[in-house]
């Protein structure tokens, strides 16, 4: 990602139409007017962040898991006992669609308020056709409401219910979610961008994880799965196969995986903060960047993985993954709208691409990476399609 120095943007009718040195800018627009004109010396501009991977959409808090696993309990120890994702399942079917929808949109502010323009929102917490479709319309609500850019996933596979076989699990989709999110889709009621199935021992197998996401494939979802987490399932050459936009996690992944998605351009979607709070050896960022995989950041945001900021997302990137800090940049902005499918729109300060960018308090663009937990004093401003959304 290249930064230029001295340059003032121009967003008009929620795109970018014009990039340039100040003077030239002020020129060509002098006899515009604008609803607001913002002083930006001293400052930088930025892209807004996009935010490549979040679970926001549940009810339920697990502040006791984490104290489990400060004690020493696995993610597995906790999901076979109760806990985990079912503890949130049980909850999450429990609560109303209002309920669901209020707490949702408290996240997504604070997630715009550390810089997020375009967030991927996944459901998940249903792991039932009814309780699914709950979420997806919470989250196209959003969509319809808010400021603040929504990619929608649908999540179905993200465990196996109770009671179920994976298999069996993988049937129930196949046959009764994907036709209603097909006519729910042509109907014009909730718009789904991505398929995703958590891809792991014990969880979904290959087999079953191929099965669903072939046929959300085929009812034209994006593949955007999780992969070779916790264990080596051989996730990523999956992913290449079946054409996917991008895989998630690839803690485990093999060096041929890596090697496949660069050739694929599949882009990886690296979660530091899920490495750090479960303790788990960290993706191998600087090999798949050496090799020439589109590495994307997310912040994994759910119950589990309670951070709302691409800022300190970066800032653990950098740290703990050996990325550079223009890497995470590119990582969570141009290259996180890549893994969503919409880099063509989103994710670069271009000219007639959409006007989602930042303003920070800084004439040097790497405080927001350097300064951890520091982005709420740095950002002035946080403008999607042109407009005002957050000013400090």
């Amino acid at each position: 990602m290249r930064v230029g120095n001295r340059l003032d943007g121009c967003p008009r009718d929620g795109f970018i139409k014009a990039i340039g040195p100040a003077d030239a800018i002020q020129k060509q627009f002098s006899e515009e007017t604008f609803e607001e004109r913002i002083d930006c010396s001293g400052k930088c501009i930025l892209p807004g962040l996009v935010d490549a991977h979040t679970h926001p959409v549940w009810a339920g808090e697990r502040v006791h898991e984490f104290a489990m696993k400060l004690a020493g309990a696995t993610y597995m120890d906790i999901h076979q006992a109760g806990g985990g994702i079912n503890f949130t399942v049980e909850r999450t079917r429990q609560a109303s669609e209002e309920e669901l929808y209020s707490s949702f949109q408290q996240r997504l502010g604070c997630m715009m308020r550390a810089g997020t323009t375009l967030v991927e929102c996944k459901s998940g917490y249903g792991l039932n056709l009814e309780t699914e479709l709950k979420m997806l319309r919470v989250i196209e609500r959003a969509r319809q409401e808010l400021d603040i850019g929504i990619s929608a996933t649908y999540c179905g596979a993200h465990s196996v219910p109770k009671g179920k076989t994976a298999s069996e699990a993988a049937d129930d989709i196949i046959k009764n979610h994907l036709p209603r999110l097909k006519e729910l889709g042509r109907n014009g009621e909730i718009h789904v961008d991505n398929i995703d199935v958590f891809c792991e021992k014990d969880v979904f197998d290959l087999d079953s994880t191929r099965r669903i996401l072939q046929s959300g494939k085929d009812i034209g979802l994006q593949i955007n799965f999780h992969g070779d987490e916790l264990h080596p399932m051989k996730a990523a050459e999956l992913g290449v196969e079946l054409g996917a936009q991008a895989i998630s996690h690839l803690e485990e992944v093999s060096d041929e995986g890596i090697a496949a998605m660069a050739s694929a351009r599949c882009s990886a979607v690296l979660l530091p903060t899920t490495a750090y709070m479960l303790r788990l050896k960290q993706p191998r960022a600087r090999k798949m960047l050496d090799e020439g995989v589109i590495v994307a950041l997310g912040s994994d945001f759910n119950p589990n993985a309670y951070c709302f900021s691409m800022p300190m997302v970066m800032h653990l990137a950098c740290v703990n993954m050996r990325m550079s800090m223009p890497e995470a940049l590119a990582a969570a902005t141009i290259n996180a709208a890549y893994a969503l499918g919409k880099s063509h729109t989103q994710g670069s300060l271009e000219v007639g691409k959409q006007g989602d960018l930042i303003i920070i308090n800084s004439p040097r663009w790497e405080h927001l990476i350097y300064q951890f937990g520091g982005h709420h004093e740095l950002i002035d401003y946080v403008i999607a399609k042109g407009k005002v959304i957050y000013k400090k």
